[in-house]
């Protein structure tokens, strides 16, 4: 038997208190409630129709509107040229014989700077210059692009 059981089997064992006289003599007192009287409001023309009545209609007939916008828009920027297709070229994708990556120090020095509760804080910051080249031998076409780069790092003072 769990433990859940015997607790069950004890509290059915048990008998309930009566509730205290007081308790009893006001539930006796109280006087049931009257009838509840519903006074009718006298009819008015359209008073049943409201605003949910136009939004359902007006957000699915904005949705079609929009979808056809959008279908119109996308015919206008592709365009008709009279019938006649257009000339795609389609260049197969640049393949990078030679990738070149390389960074370059440009400068380096320290700062220094005061932490808001006044401590102050050696700043190392180095300049860098990244540089990578792709050249696609095949076609001819070099691929060059430099980027500067800051480096900050922080370096606490050393106290004696």
């Amino acid at each position: 038997m769990s433990d859940l059981e015997k607790f069950e089997q004890e509290l059915r064992s048990l008998t309930p208190a009566k509730p205290p006289a007081e308790f009893i003599e006001r539930l006796r007192n109280l006087e049931p409630p009257g009838p509840v009287q519903q006074t009718a409001l006298p009819a008015q023309p359209g008073a049943h129709w409201n605003w949910t009545h136009l939004l359902r209609w007006l957000v699915p007939a904005t949705a079609v509107l929009a979808v056809a916008g959008l279908v119109w828009l996308k015919s206008v920027h592709t365009g008709n040229h009279g019938g006649r297709p257009l000339a795609v070229t389609v260049n197969p994708p640049l393949k990078a014989d030679s990738v070149q990556i390389d960074e370059q120090l440009v400068g380096s020095f320290d700062a220094v700077g005061r932490l808001p509760d006044g401590e102050p804080v050696r700043f190392h910051c180095r300049e860098w210059m990244d540089n990578v080249v792709l050249r696609d031998k095949t076609r001819g076409v070099v691929i060059e692009k430099r980027t500067p780069r800051v480096e900050v790092v922080p370096v606490r003072f050393e106290t004696y």
